[in-house]
């Protein structure tokens, strides 16, 4: 398509106002459901084996995603799919559209290769052909439009040359005036350290159930990770292997001094892994830089080399390298320029059991700080550090460490306060001075444990081990006679962003009864296998089939992954007739979770409900339930698309209308994703029939549109059936209108509804993104049991 033509120069030119009206064209625009369609066909293993190379159309579009594959190329420009119509040469060579693909295959292998795309829904086409003259030609409408040497291009042009200065560092370190409580008010306040949850639930994280620590940790799900732990994704069976990844880069020190400023990123980075658990094995570094436009002023260019030459300096140190990265010296707005920035990511990789949690998890505890030695400019030396490393390594393998935190930006402070909020713990600090409390402390750490003198310290490993204080009950942080209450921190700690990324919208409060349905039915269905098949559809935008596929096998079914093929009018007859068939030879239909038709407004699972309101496969959908005694169901997404079809609260697929019960927008009007925390609420269900009523169940959710409303006669009809399954609940087990427990404000704190058999359930919560050593920083039982039941149910 023609979006994105320029945007890789666009992105590094000077712009002012007048941009805002003559650039918009240059703006790349995403289309995650292809994106999504891309990811399965790159995790199938017999497509993968075919491909040579491969390049992602980004910048340059395919003059670049193509023209960089091999020396020798010719591109056809009259081949290269389009979403509009009269875009010229020029535009086909550099349009930038995403999402698309450029890969290399043998000429063999071509047919079997776009088989393959087309299973997944991809529209693949030959465009180009490798040749032996090195010379990258470009063909449109018969004429040949580029034409040039590879020789030319690996030359990069003419040589570039240019005068750097730096200028010497200025000092860095924190000027400490007020009282403690000045301090802590002011810290709690600033950017760098404000609740930041408003943003992070925006984004999905537990997609792909490999989630070990949630951004938010304690039973509050308040005190924020310091690196992100992921299981590595497996699609059949499971591992204990975690990727960790966390940065590192304070603003202040980078504005003041870029040398050490970048120096001090690597270290943070690099620390944090360490704090979550990791061992210092196998850690790697890449780089995100961004700098003012250097133009040519000596001074300009010396920033990013000054930060450059730190980073250097720190890698050699570590022995880490930086692998990749990015960069971007246009950082200027007419008179506006950005801080140096260099930020370091620090990644590895290890096992789930080490794994630390940083929240405070008991009053009582001793806590310790952990210091490496200091040089002159405040930065640790790299011995003491790397000591500090293997020490902190060693004692966490013992089991000695309850929870672990390394200071960065706010210093021991921030660490505090925010390994309090997490489980409500207090604390009081020893006799410590300010400068020691909210000053820079990069390269230390401070941990929990149930006795401090437990831990193998004689004082000559190179570093400096103290108590820092004890954890508390009172509900404070304490210093000598000042005492801070946490509760009014945390009100200054999260109104900074609030009207930014509002995340504390207050509800109304009103009393919801907290629902019990029992029977002593015993759920069996007469179609009797030892191995059920499940059908598990698949459309534009679905991405939880893996997750549900994975706990369904593992509960003894059979499962089948099948891709809805809607590229053109024939190939949605044939899945159409194909799904209609699996259908009758199938014992459970499952819809699972995702934004099909990429979350479109007013009902984001519209296209899934269309689907099947087709007369075939509704058909097929009223044998298996009316005449098979089968099973239905739906998560998220999947719950969406029952509720449109009328298959939950009605047991079957009817037209729906206004009188009918909806899933409609969040209350907090945007998307959330966290865990929470629901209430088996009625056992009238095959899917159920493995659960008491009142266990509660943690349960990742992560959805825009989850309000459940009905009208006051059907909810009371509901009610009265046993049809509402599982609710929304506080702390205590009660159903709320708390936006921290029911995130979707959903009436009756619904969170799951069944058929009036029980045998079509839907719900919005992620049950099927649970597995061993997930979640470890929010604790609860994550099990609903739904599909172990859902297999007992047919034997």
């Amino acid at each position: 398509g023609r979006d994105g033509c320029g945007g890789a120069t666009g992105s590094s030119k000077s712009h002012t106002l007048e941009s805002l009206d003559t650039c918009g064209a240059e703006v790349q625009k995403g289309n995650a459901p292809e994106e999504r369609k891309l990811q399965r066909l790159f995790r199938n293993a017999e497509a993968s084996r075919l491909i040579k190379r491969c390049n992602d159309f980004g910048a340059g579009g395919v003059s670049v995603a193509i023209g960089e594959l091999a020396d020798g190329l010719l591109i056809d420009l009259d081949k290269v799919p389009k979403k509009y119509e009269g875009l010229d040469g020029t535009e086909l060579a550099i349009s930038e559209s995403q999402e698309r693909m450029a890969v290399v295959v043998e000429p063999k292998d071509a047919d079997k290769f776009i088989e393959i795309a087309n299973s997944e829904n991809l529209e693949a086409t030959i465009v180009a052909t490798v040749t032996e003259n090195p010379y990258l030609k470009m063909t449109w409408k018969g004429n040949t439009v580029v034409n040039i040497s590879r020789d030319f291009l690996n030359s990069n042009g003419a040589e570039k040359h240019i005068d750097v200065h730096t200028k010497a560092q200025e000092s860095y370190q924190k000027n400490i005036s007020g009282s403690f409580t000045e301090n802590y008010m002011r810290l709690v306040c600033d950017l760098n350290v404000c609740s930041k949850r408003g943003l992070s639930e925006r984004f999905d994280s537990t997609i792909g159930a490999g989630t070990v620590l949630m951004p938010f940790g304690g039973k509050y799900q308040r005190t924020p990770i310091q690196a992100m732990v992921n299981k590595v994704s497996v699609e059949h069976g499971d591992t204990d292997t975690a990727s960790f990844m966390a940065w590192g880069f304070n603003p202040y020190i980078m504005e003041k001094d870029q040398y050490h400023g970048a120096y001090l990123a690597v270290v943070e980075s690099i620390s944090k892994l360490i704090a979550t658990g990791a061992t210092f094995e196998d850690v790697y570094l890449t780089f995100q830089e961004y700098f003012e436009r250097p133009n040519r002023v000596p001074e300009r260019w010396g920033k990013p080399l000054a930060a450059l030459l730190g980073a250097y300096k720190a890698q050699l140190d570590f022995g880490c390298a930086a692998i990749g990265g990015k960069d971007s010296m246009s950082g200027s707005f007419e008179d506006l320029d950005v801080p140096p920035t260099l930020c370091s990511f620090a990644v590895t990789t290890d096992k789930i059991s080490k794994v630390i949690s940083n929240d405070f998890k008991a009053a009582g505890h001793r806590v310790a700080i952990v210091t490496p030695n200091y040089d002159e400019f405040g930065v640790p030396e790299i011995e003491s550090l790397k000591t500090v490393y293997t020490w902190i390594s060693k004692v966490m393998a013992r089991g000695q460490v309850l929870a672990a935190y390394t200071p960065t930006f706010g210093g021991v402070a921030e660490a505090i306060y925010k390994m309090c909020i997490g489980n409500g713990i207090g604390f009081k600090f020893d006799d410590y001075d300010l400068e020691t409390i909210f000053g820079y402390k990069y390269g230390s750490f401070i941990l929990e444990i149930e006795d401090c003198d437990v831990c193998p310290f004689d004082g000559s490993e190179g570093f400096t081990y103290k108590k820092l204080g004890t954890t508390t009950d009172d509900g404070h942080i304490t210093l000598g006679n000042e005492k801070l209450v946490i509760s009014e921190l945390s009100e200054l700690y999260e109104a900074k962003l609030e009207k930014v990324f509002t995340c504390n919208i207050k509800s109304e409060k009103t009393d919801i009864p907290t629902f019990g349905y029992e029977t002593d039915k015993t759920f069996s269905s007469k179609t009797k296998t030892s191995k059920p098949k499940v059908l598990i559809p698949v459309f534009p935008g679905t991405n939880c089939e893996f997750d549900s596929a994975k706990r369904f096998e593992k509960a003894g079914a059979e499962v089948e992954i099948f891709v809805i093929n809607n590229l053109t009018a024939k190939q949605i007859e044939n899945s159409v007739e194909s799904f209609a068939k699996k259908i009758r030879e199938s014992q459970i239909v499952f819809i699972p979770g995702g934004f099909s038709g990429g979350d479109e407004p007013e009902g984001s699972a519209k296209l899934i409900a269309s689907f099947f309101r087709n007369p075939e496969i509704k058909d097929a959908v009223t044998d298996l339930l009316e005449n098979r005694d089968g099973l239905m169901g739906g998560i998220c997404n999947g719950f969406q698309a029952l509720i449109k079809l009328g298959l939950v609260p009605y047991g079957k697929i009817i037209d729906t209308d206004e009188n009918c019960p909806t899933l409609t927008y969040n209350t907090i009007s945007r998307h959330q994703s966290r865990v929470v925390r629901t209430r088996i609420a009625s056992n009238k269900s095959p899917w159920l029939s493995l659960m008491n009523v009142g266990d509660i169940v943690n349960v990742p959710i992560s959805h825009g549109e989850g309000r459940f409303i009905a009208s006051d006669e059907l909810m009371a009809e509901l009610i009265k059936n046993g049809q509402i399954a599982t609710q929304y609940v506080d702390l205590d087990g009660n159903a709320t209108t708390d936006i921290h427990f029911n995130p979707n404000d959903s009436l009756m704190a619904v969170e799951g509804i069944t058929s009036p058999d029980g045998r079509v359930f839907g719900k919005m919560g992620h049950s099927e993104r649970i597995g061993e050593g997930l979640y470890k920083n929010v604790p609860g039982n994550y099990d609903i049991r739904m599909f172990e039941a859902a297999v007992k149910y047919f034997k």
